[in-house]
């Protein structure tokens, strides 16, 4: 972990100076306080680096995890124990993600359900930021935000907006050549907070920052509360599971280096587990901060161990200083976080997109503003699912071919079709199976041909046993054409013995002799 000291030390450094404005705003944007949003990247920073899998990972407090703590303040009336145990328990599953495996599984839920769910947290960062933008109290909701806008533009600060507006503009115009040397974000957090003291602006600031560590809290798990608070800390822990497993697979193209997902979610549930004992803001892998330590240098774990540190350093000698941070400035931070986390890549293609895929996006999205974000997910990745299961039903052919006179020594001539099934074999074909195979009824022997099939489920046996049932009653002859590993798992699930008389051919001339 040595190895690479100096580049370590400056990448964990300027990662630190990142992570200071963005922790602040998120702990303040959370409803828990800004130095919640310090807590949690301290803790998960520290403890998320030494026990994870991505070497050079930043973790901290983001957007997606910071709006379902907000979700959950409100939910439980700012009852913070409640809170606390959404974010031990979903802490918990994250280790169990882990320990389970299910790191991998990840990478297979359909990107237009990811892009509708991240463009729709960025909405909702911009929309909830829109009145403290303005300097009025925050409302709780993205809807509350929206109807009450008149009210919210009769009762703007223009010193708030001024900061505001000047704070989004330094992060939007900083130049890249400056960008290097001094974050958009510290930048503009230093120059307006100057501003705003310097002027004597009447603004609401950050308040006082403790100037010591973090007290022991012990999270109470009430029962009356389970349901709600399982459900948040499921939703905390596949969305932390994603963000951070997305952000590997970032750091792991920037590096060359290939990361362990299963031992990064491990490192991030003990991170997010520990948070909950210090009241702070549970995480995820950062993506802005990841690449900013790697593109300074950090490539082990030592780069997040001291990014912690300085933030430790920051809270206990620094406080005072941070506590004259006005809300409008972090709020014209959080204003670029949410433009930074639209889901660009796509929005860019989204009219030659894929109608199946459009609709997709447009309703997670939705879902995401305006209702749930576990719904959101769930109803994206079923929909997704659904609109997979049919496209490949439909592509699923079965061609007839024409009778034939076939003599045998037993029956003489008898009229024998064949029908080829191309392409997979399951329950989502199977339906469409049953219907064309009621044109078939007309003949004397019927050859059923799945050597082109790669996959069959036991949907597709379960159809099979019933045309069998069905053909022996109308005195038809039933033969299958199958390969071997289709033979095997057939044998396998046939407890009713219904295909034991039935003769099972390799190829189709073998079934006409």
């Amino acid at each position: 972990m040595l190895s690479n000291l100096k580049g370590d030390f400056f990448g964990g450094l300027t990662a630190a100076i990142i992570a200071l404005p963005l922790a602040l705003a998120f702990g303040v944007a959370s409803g828990a306080g800004a130095v919640a949003g310090l807590y949690g990247a301290i803790i998960l920073g520290f403890f998320a680096s030494l026990f994870g899998g991505t070497s050079s990972q930043i973790s901290g407090p983001t957007g997606p995890m910071t709006v379902v703590v907000a979700s959950a303040i409100v939910m439980f009336h700012n009852d913070i124990n409640a809170v606390m145990s959404v974010v031990l328990l979903s802490g918990i599953f994250q280790i169990l993600f882990g320990v389970l495996k299910i790191g991998k599984f990840v990478r297979y839920i359909p990107y237009p359900v990811i892009s509708g769910f991240m463009s729709g947290i960025g909405i909702i960062i911009i929309i909830l930021q829109i009145n403290p933008f303005l300097g009025v109290d925050s409302e709780s909701s993205v809807l509350k935000t929206i109807f009450e806008l008149p009210s919210t533009f009769s009762n703007l600060s223009f010193e708030s907006l001024i900061l505001s507006f000047f704070t989004l503009l330094i992060m939007l115009i900083t130049p890249k050549k400056v960008a290097k040397l001094v974050p958009p974000a510290l930048l503009a957090l230093t120059i307006m907070t100057i501003i705003s003291v310097f002027f004597s602006f009447d603004v609401k600031t950050i308040g006082e920052i403790p100037t010591s560590l973090p007290e022991f809290t012990m999270p109470v798990f009430e029962f009356s509360k389970s349901k709600d608070i399982i459900l948040l800390a499921i939703t905390l822990a596949l969305l932390g599971t994603i963000d951070t497993l997305l952000t590997s697979l970032v750091a792991d193209s920037i590096t060359k280096t290939k990361h362990s997902s299963n031992k990064e979610l491990i490192g991030q549930g003990i991170g997010n587990t520990l948070v909950a004992f210090v009241g702070g803001i549970p995480g995820a892998g950062a993506t802005m901060r990841t690449v900013v330590n790697v593109k300074s240098g950090g490539r082990t774990k030592l780069s997040g161990i001291i990014h912690a540190l300085v933030l430790v350093l920051i809270v206990l000698f620094l406080a005072p200083i941070a506590s004259q941070i006005p809300l409008a400035v972090l709020a014209g931070i959080l204003m670029k976080v949410g433009l930074d986390i639209l889901d660009y890549k796509f929005l860019k293609v989204a009219k030659y997109a894929p109608k199946n895929d459009l609709i997709v996006m447009v309703i997670v999205f939705l879902l995401t503003v305006f209702v749930d974000l576990i719904m959101a997910v769930g109803v994206g990745i079923t929909l997704a699912s659904l609109l997979i299961v049919y496209r490949i039903s439909k592509e699923a052919k079965l061609n007839i071919s024409l009778e034939k006179e076939v003599f045998s020594e037993e029956k003489g001539n008898e009229k024998v079709r064949v029908l080829d099934i191309n392409g997979a074999f399951f329950f989502g074909s199977a339906s469409f199976f049953e219907e064309e195979i009621n044109k078939l009824l007309d003949t004397e022997k019927l050859i059923i041909n799945c050597t082109n099939v790669p996959f069959m489920d036991i949907s597709a046996i379960f159809t099979l046993e019933e045309l069998i049932l069905k053909l022996k009653d109308l005195n038809i002859e039933i033969c299958l054409v199958l390969k071997q590993r289709h033979v095997d798992k057939i044998q396998t699930v046939d407890k009713r013995e219904i295909f034991k008389d039935i003769a099972i051919y390799k190829t189709v001339q073998e079934a006409f002799d």
